[in-house]
């Protein structure tokens, strides 16, 4: 599958996920769980009643994550956010209140209808220290050293280049900033039958990396203090939930996977002083 392929099948999924949205739908349940009693194993219940409570609807519903980032990110008052693939806006719209008024919370998204929908919600929820940007995240367009954290919700395994991603997100993290985002990780070799499945890459599954390929390519980003730290572990009827409907034998695949995927906290800092490209101006 293209790099090129597999970017128009995310983008055309998540498109499609923002307009059901803005017609009165959810993306597939999202975070929603909380709102609709979805029971997504991935995605649903991830965002408790207070942080629910402060944002507009159509935030929670758009979101695909596999995790809540901004309450793990240990963010403070001034601090300037970047989220890697902001979707309709709902962790940039959290982190923005958390950093309050001195600080900044960008979002980037490569999905007109996602962005349109994160503008809407912007205006909606009344927050000003928000700025949404249209990019890939293989190419942020920021200065270099410009963020004090970059945060992401189960979009950085849905691109086919990540050696790219972590190496932007090093780029434009400040000296001593923090890589923090939430992703689906695997244990051990995927099974052919998932990576080949299109429709998996989008639903945070196939694109997933192996936990310690994952921190191989952090650490060639040139970042240290790595910890990844499980925060749902799928099990076998988890495994069937999201499989169904892909033309996967389900039975035959689910107990080989039981335990395999996880989501997960993955944490980085960026040295304070290195000598990688894009530590120092």
């Amino acid at each position: 599958m293209s790099t090129s392929n597999i970017q128009e099948v995310v983008q055309e999924k998540y498109g499609q996920a923002a307009l059901r949205v803005t017609t009165g739908g959810s993306s597939c349940c999202g975070a929603a769980g909380a709102l609709e009693g979805c029971v997504d194993p991935i995605t649903s219940n991830l965002y408790d009643a207070g942080q629910i409570g402060q944002i507009p609807e159509t935030a929670i519903l758009a979101s695909l994550g596999c995790g809540n980032p901004t309450a793990l990110a240990e963010l403070k008052a001034g601090e300037t956010v970047l989220d890697l693939g902001s979707g309709g806006g709902i962790d940039v719209l959290l982190s923005a209140r958390r950093v309050g008024p001195t600080g900044m919370a960008f979002g980037l998204d490569m999905t007109d209808e996602m962005l349109v929908l994160a503008n809407d919600n912007k205006l909606k929820s009344g927050i000003e220290n928000v700025r949404f940007l249209k990019g890939e995240i293989e190419s942020i367009p920021l200065p270099d050293n410009s963020v004090d954290v970059v945060i992401s919700n189960c979009v950085i395994n849905l691109s086919a280049n990540k050696d790219r991603v972590l190496a932007e997100a090093f780029r434009v993290l400040k000296p001593g900033g923090r890589f923090a985002v939430s992703d689906v990780v695997n244990r051990g070799e995927m099974l052919p039958e998932i990576r080949q499945s299109v429709l998996l890459w989008v639903g945070c599954v196939a694109g997933a990396l192996e936990e310690t390929e994952y921190v191989r390519k952090l650490e060639a980003a040139g970042f240290a203090s790595i910890t990844m730290e499980p925060t749902r572990v799928y099990r076998i009827d988890d495994a069937r939930a999201f499989l169904q409907d892909q033309g996967i034998d389900v039975e035959a695949i689910a107990p080989q996977i039981d335990g395999k995927f996880m989501s997960a906290f993955v944490r980085a800092v960026k040295p304070a002083a290195c000598c990688a490209p894009g530590c120092c101006e």
